[in-house]
């Protein structure tokens, strides 16, 4: 049970931050999302790097890096991480929050299917009728709006298939995440060193902008460790469940404090999404009274 708790408390603490999130990748909204990226994994390096021998979990480290299968399973999480990261930076920077919340409303329904996919967690009756009917909800932004919302199912699927990864991967969270953005290293380097070559690199020029772009590093690593903390203490489930928490939060600031555009066909989108996750959150309720009640 304190480790359920513990699980719960980390899994909380990382949806909060990624729920707040776009207030940071708004303020330094005037960089590309591309190098924004670069510089996420260029200070997570960083931070873990510290982190790790603070904890001094050098050994585990090394460890992790002469196992050739874990590597191959943390290099494909990374580039799960990075991708999703530089839509979500993107969908910010380009006025698109909303359906960016729209995609983590989508996953939490995504992770019970894949829970069931890939790891025989049983589907209820009413964990069923709900992601049949966020299907619905997706099928219906695609004909009200006209097109299909590209950036809330990419950024859904391949968050879920990370959190299915990582809560199989025998690795600790933050040594996991170490290695996760040691192997990405070279691309952001690369990238950045190119951007300096062709004189688009922002870095160097604002001070402002300077001081807050290292700030990517803790703010990326953080919630990757809690949340992969959390993930191997809790049900895939109970993970999608907490997850409402970020998009919740991403929706609010989207609508009262950047102002962007909401109308009825959207509106008529998540509340379908919201009433497949309110069946998914009634029928938890009623699992987890059931073992009380014996």
């Amino acid at each position: 049970m304190d480790d359920t708790r513990r699980g719960i408390l980390a899994a909380l603490a990382a949806f909060t931050i990624w729920g707040l999130a776009p207030l940071y990748f708004k303020a330094v909204g005037t960089v590309p999302a591309d190098e924004i990226v670069a510089h996420r994994v260029l200070w997570s390096v960083v931070f873990l790097a510290a982190l790790v021998g603070f904890m001094r979990q050098g050994p585990a480290l090394r460890a992790a890096f002469g196992n050739r299968r874990l590597l191959r399973t943390l290099l494909f999480t990374a580039l799960l991480t990075g991708s999703n990261w530089l839509v979500f930076v993107w969908a910010i920077t380009h006025e698109r929050v909303l359906e960016g919340s729209l995609g983590y409303f989508i996953n939490p329904l995504l992770s019970v299917l894949l829970g069931r996919l890939f790891l025989g967690e049983r589907l209820r009756p009413l964990q069923k009728l709900a992601v049949a009917i966020a299907a619905c909800g997706v099928a219906w932004r695609i004909a009200a709006v006209g097109a299909v919302p590209w950036i809330a199912l990419f950024l859904a699927l391949t968050f879920g298939i990370y959190g299915l990864l990582r809560k199989r991967t025998p690795v600790d969270a933050i040594v996991g995440l170490c290695v996760e953005t040691v192997l990405v290293l070279p691309l952001a380097l690369g990238w950045l060193g190119w951007l300096y070559l062709t004189g688009d690199l922002h870095f160097g020029h604002d001070l402002h902008i300077d001081l807050l772009l290292p700030v990517a590093g803790v703010l990326t690593a953080t919630p990757l460790m809690l949340f992969a903390f959390g993930a191997r203490r809790l049900p895939l489930a109970t993970v999608g469940f907490l997850q409402y928490l970020a998009p919740s939060l991403n929706f609010l600031l989207a609508i009262f404090v950047f102002h962007e555009a909401f109308d009825a066909a959207r509106l008529a989108g998540f509340v379908i999404i919201w009433c497949a996750l309110a069946l998914y959150t009634a029928d938890l309720l009623r699992a987890s009274r059931a073992p009380s009640r014996a």
